[in-house]
């Protein structure tokens, strides 16, 4: 079954770290970009880290969240990867990955992706 799978949300205090996944199954995420988006309660959805094909390995952040996320992938476990240091209350929402081809560059609009997971929660709160 082709599907992805996050995993790693959580509640986490100001300032605290959170890592979160992407697991591909039933194809190989080597030749794909993924995009990384989020959605809180009431608000549109928005990209907030893109990264291309394994060939390629560019990424790109939302001005939100550069400096703080890393996105990387681990093609031997056929996992992305969105680190996430410094959190703060307006990170919380729903986090979703999906797939992007052509992989070329990164990409931010949810339109030029086409496989997504169901996300995975992420909650930053004292």
């Amino acid at each position: 079954q082709v599907q992805l799978v996050e995993s790693g949300g959580g509640m986490v205090q100001p300032g605290g770290s959170l890592r979160l996944s992407c697991a591909a199954s039933g194809f190989s995420l080597n030749y794909y970009g993924i995009g990384w988006f989020r959605q809180a309660s009431g608000k549109q959805r928005e990209g907030v880290a893109s990264i291309s094909s394994t060939n390629d390995g560019s990424t790109y952040y939302a001005a939100s969240v550069k400096g703080r996320f890393t996105i990387s992938r681990d093609n031997a476990k056929n996992t992305v990867y969105l680190q996430m240091n410094s959190l703060k209350p307006e990170d919380t929402g729903v986090y979703v990955c999906a797939t992007r081809f052509p992989a070329h560059g990164t990409s931010l609009l949810s339109s030029e992706h086409d496989l997504w997971g169901v996300g995975t929660q992420v909650t930053v709160s004292s």
